[in-house]
């Protein structure tokens, strides 16, 4: 009792032990966030983020777009800036937009008439200009124009750090709302993250986004994130969003109501000007839809309809000690397999969890803790399993005296349920039987011919069960065996030749023993074939029996028939000559089978 309480210690401290292995295992993932990992969780926040992106129509802005006809119909890029300048007063003269933002840099002055204007509507309207960060450190940063908008850096938030950049031209230095429209894509070119807040030489400058929700109200970004970076929420989908041709809104032929009191981002989505980046909702997209898609996560913000980033690791933390922790001791308390469907529903449970968590800007890792419940998978299970096997083997050393051992190993993988339940399954068959037993009887005595049937069934017996046969029944001087049930045998061919092998070759020494003796020899014929056979339980009230019955038996029983005129005693029949995957073989020719008129190749094995 001692020695029982002392095993079943142990095995909790190796399960606890593994169970805080693949606790390590997730946290130290989540923590340390290799980049391998990253590219996981972002593939896999991409194929949700394309699935769940509403298609509800985003009533809070406009994009207008300068396309292909809209060049086509006006004149190549660039536009005079008089168009410019005409299209943003007619926005918000006309349509009576409430803010207006250019995703477009003007480094060069133009016409003095048109960058004037600019000039007047950047510095008193609502109009937001774009200015391009650099945050590839180079030898000789990149820097063009001059910039506008900064803030001195805030003591609490942080910045993406730029290194160069591509401003306007001197003339609208004074604008009021300038927002960067510079970004820095993922390792595998998808935007998904964008510099809410930049710093370069000691200021800050807000995102364009940003600068548009905030143009004319003297407030400076809050911080977002680490190094100033903030996920795109992409909850629209583009199509979702209004979008108006430059075109239209030059002729005033767009409908007032879609633009009054709305704010407007001109951009363009001409194959010629190359503003196209990849998106996890599109593979090329417009990069005026990125800031569409900013902007909208701010503005749902700012109405409380979604929350600022937040790292959900508290959350994930708890989830996965309580999880891990619940696997670890449910599995101690069923079989394997349950255990097994037990992670499948902690897996499930937890992409639940972490959907829901990426629905509200949390940015734990979605795939860390699978890899805690793939550790169990890989060990823990395996070690319940062995726990089971070993309970196994002690009901067996109870019941061994009355069931054969293949049964009984079937019944304890089977928690003692269903195993002697008729199925179909692929089995292979062996066939033996003493050839002219009658004849090496004849002259014996009662007790002689005795011995000789149970030494002979002896030499069909072993090969049998060591080679993990389960033997079906004794026919007089011979036996039926099949490989393939109760337990599934892949190579169950093979293990019925090198079980046919094995008895010949205790059959030559059974007759070494008896030529000692003065006796004559005896042979063995025997036959293979494999093929389907109905499996199981299939005896009576009376009497109960694991036994197989098929044409593949009757098959195996007249190849053995049939060696009596064939120069082998071991007959392999056609099909289960196919399994063979280690054993090579020889063809004996074709043969007609007895009482039918089936004729089919038998083989033989090769010396």
């Amino acid at each position: 009792m001692t020695s029982r309480r002392a095993h079943l210690s142990g095995v909790w401290w190796v399960r606890a032990g593994l169970g805080l292995t693949a606790l390590v295992l997730a946290l130290g993932l989540e923590w340390m966030r290799p980049p391998w990992l990253n590219r996981l969780d972002e593939g896999t926040r991409d194929v949700f983020l394309r699935y769940t992106a509403s298609q509800q129509q985003e009533q809070r802005l406009v994009v207008v777009d300068i396309s292909e006809a809209a060049l086509r119909d006006t004149s190549s890029w660039p536009w005079p800036r008089q168009r410019v300048a005409d299209l943003v007063e007619i926005l918000l003269e006309t349509y009576g937009a409430r803010a207006v933002g250019l995703d477009i840099v003007f480094p060069e002055p133009a016409d003095p008439q048109g960058d004037a204007r600019l000039a007047s509507l950047a510095q008193h309207a609502p109009l937001v200009l774009a200015q391009i960060f650099d945050y590839s450190r180079r030898d000789s940063p990149n820097v063009q124009g001059v910039l506008a908008g900064g803030w001195r850096p805030l003591d609490e938030g942080g910045g993406a750090q730029a290194f160069g950049y591509m401003g306007n031209h001197v003339g609208l230095e004074l604008a009021s709302c300038v927002g960067n429209i510079g970004y820095v894509p993922d390792v595998d070119g998808v935007l998904r993250q964008i510099p809410m807040q930049t710093l370069f030489k000691g200021k800050t400058y807000p995102h364009f986004a940003r600068a548009l929700l905030a143009c004319n109200t003297n407030r400076a970004p809050v911080a977002w994130g680490e190094q100033g970076l903030w996920r795109v929420p992409y909850t629209r989908d583009f199509s979702a969003y209004t979008v108006i041709a430059a075109t239209d809104i030059l002729n005033e032929t767009a409908p007032r109501a879609l633009l009054a009191g709305r704010y407007v981002l001109v951009g363009s989505s001409a194959l010629g000007l190359g503003d196209r980046v990849s998106t996890p909702l599109a593979p090329l997209a417009s990069g005026v839809m990125v800031h569409a898609a900013s902007l909208t996560g701010l503005l749902d913000m700012q109405a409380g309809l979604r929350q600022a980033p937040w790292s959900g690791r508290g959350w994930l933390l708890a989830w996965c000690v309580l999880s891990i922790a619940l696997a670890v001791y449910l599995m101690a308390r069923v079989v394997a397999w349950k255990g097994f469907f037990l992670l499948l529903i902690l897996v499930f449970g937890w992409l639940g969890l972490a959907f829901w968590g990426v629905s509200r800007q949390a940015e734990w890792s979605l795939t860390a803790p699978l890899f805690g419940y793939f550790f169990l998978l890989l060990v823990a299970v395996p070690l319940e399993w062995w726990q089971t096997q070993l309970r196994g083997r002690q009901l067996l050393r109870s019941f061994s005296h009355y069931v054969a051992q293949p049964v009984l190993d079937e019944i304890v993988r089977l928690n003692l349920q269903h195993s002697l339940e008729p199925r179909l399954l692929d089995v292979t068959v062996l066939v033996a039987d003493m050839e002219g037993y009658t004849r090496a009887t004849s002259s014996l005595s009662l007790e002689d011919a005795a011995v000789l049937t149970k030494d002979f069934l002896g030499c069909l017996t072993r090969p049998v069960l060591d080679w993990q046969g389960t033997l079906d029944k004794y026919t007089g001087d011979g036996l039926v065996a099949f490989w393939g049930a109760p337990l599934p045998c892949s190579d169950q061919a093979d293990q019925a030749v090198s079980a046919a092998l094995a008895i010949l070759a205790e059959v030559e020494a059974l007759n070494l023993r008896r030529q000692l003796k003065g006796w004559m020899p005896v042979q063995v014929r025997i036959g293979i074939e494999s093929g389907r056979a109905l499996v199981g339980d299939l005896g009576t009230a009376f009497r109960s029996t694991y036994t197989a019955v098929g044409d593949c038996i009757n098959f195996a029983s007249r190849l053995e028939a049939a060696a009596r005129y064939l120069p082998t005693q071991l007959v392999i029949g056609p099909v289960a000559q196919h399994k063979l995957m280690k054993h090579t073989t020889k063809s004996l020719g074709e043969i007609s089978l007895r009482n039918t008129s089936t004729t089919i190749e038998v083989f033989a094995v090769q010396d």
